[in-house]
């Protein structure tokens, strides 16, 4: 499964730097059908492409990209496996180039708050997994779902927030501020 995830994320650049259009999407589709992803995902990559902007949705699918790589503390890379804040700040830094902080509880800080009913795809969900405000942390995909690297033995992957063990340790949502653009 990792051997084809470098041309998933080649792929994935591509279509994030190519003009919106149904044949990029199409090309997208295709991969994520031909790796068993697009029933999985369809749907979050659908109302992705639906209510975002281009930069959220690209960094949703880009985060898509990173589906089963293995969880590893302190890990950063796809090569050497995730933890929860590694993956976050490789998604935003590679796909839109903002560089978070290292530690969930750090990237919280760095972020501003939203309602939870304000959550949009691409913004971070933290929760409360070890007796400490903003231990573990996601990036929200819509319809409830975030994905996220769960915890050693797992890899990265897509849950629902709703359901009772992430709900009730459910500790905020967080919006990423971008740099406004100049002329």
């Amino acid at each position: 499964m990792t051997r084809w995830i470098p041309v998933l994320l080649l792929t994935c650049s591509a279509v994030a730097h190519a003009t919106p259009g149904n044949a990029a999407y199409e090309d997208m589709d295709s991969l994520l059908n031909d790796k068993g992803l697009m029933t999985r995902l369809g749907e979050q990559v659908q109302q992705a492409r639906a209510s975002v902007s281009d930069q959220a949705s690209s960094l949703v699918i880009n985060a898509m990209a990173f589906l089963d790589v293995p969880y590893r503390y302190g890990g950063n890379t796809a090569e050497t496996g995730f933890d929860c804040s590694g993956f976050v700040r490789a998604v935003y830094e590679q796909s839109l180039g903002k560089i978070l902080p290292r530690r969930s509880d750090e990237q919280a800080a760095a972020t501003q708050s939203i309602d939870r009913s304000e959550l949009k795809p691409g913004d971070l969900v933290f929760f409360n997994t070890m007796r400490r405000a903003f231990s573990h942390v996601g990036i929200y995909v819509g319809d409830g779902k975030f994905i996220h690297s769960p915890r050693t033995g797992a890899q990265v992957r897509m849950e629902d927030m709703r359901v009772a063990y992430w709900n009730n340790r459910f500790n905020g949502a967080r919006r990423v501020p971008m740099a406004d653009k100049g002329p």
